[in-house]
């Protein structure tokens, strides 16, 4: 199941360029473009469902199976000294793509980060390097 208008079901289905870093059959994983710090990766089921409310326990196990293993990455491969999972369900809560996803945000000990953070373009270079060592 997807929604033709959700801009991560095209990223699922390729219609629009990710930076993709881990996918398995339940979920895919990418780099946010919008990035709190380096790392910030955002992992979601295949199918398309809105909020944490109407996620299956299946799709959400493998979503939490999947942020675990991409914090330890971020732990080994970038320095990562702690990490942030944020889901946002509802405009309320900030959600503003309603396609159910997690936050994995990398920390640093020097990270200046203050949650919530507010969005900006990151560095496409930098988030690309961030990608490659998060890939595979």
């Amino acid at each position: 199941m997807s929604d033709p208008d959700c801009l991560f079901c095209k990223i699922v289905a390729g219609e629009i360029p990710g930076t993709v870093v881990r996918e398995d059959d339940r979920t895919i994983a990418f780099m946010d473009i919008n990035p709190a710090t380096r790392g910030h990766a955002l992992v979601i089921p295949r199918t398309h469902v809105p909020d944490l409310w109407t996620v299956s326990a299946e799709d959400l196990q493998a979503c939490a199976v999947a942020a675990q293993d991409l914090a330890t990455r971020a732990r080994d491969r970038l320095g990562a000294v702690g990490v942030n999972l944020l889901n946002s369900s509802g405009e309320a809560a900030w959600q503003t793509v309603f396609h159910f996803h997690v936050h994995v945000i990398p920390r640093y000990a020097d990270d200046p980060l203050r949650l919530p953070w507010i969005p900006h373009s990151g560095d496409a270079d930098e988030i690309a390097a961030a990608g490659a060592a998060l890939q595979g």
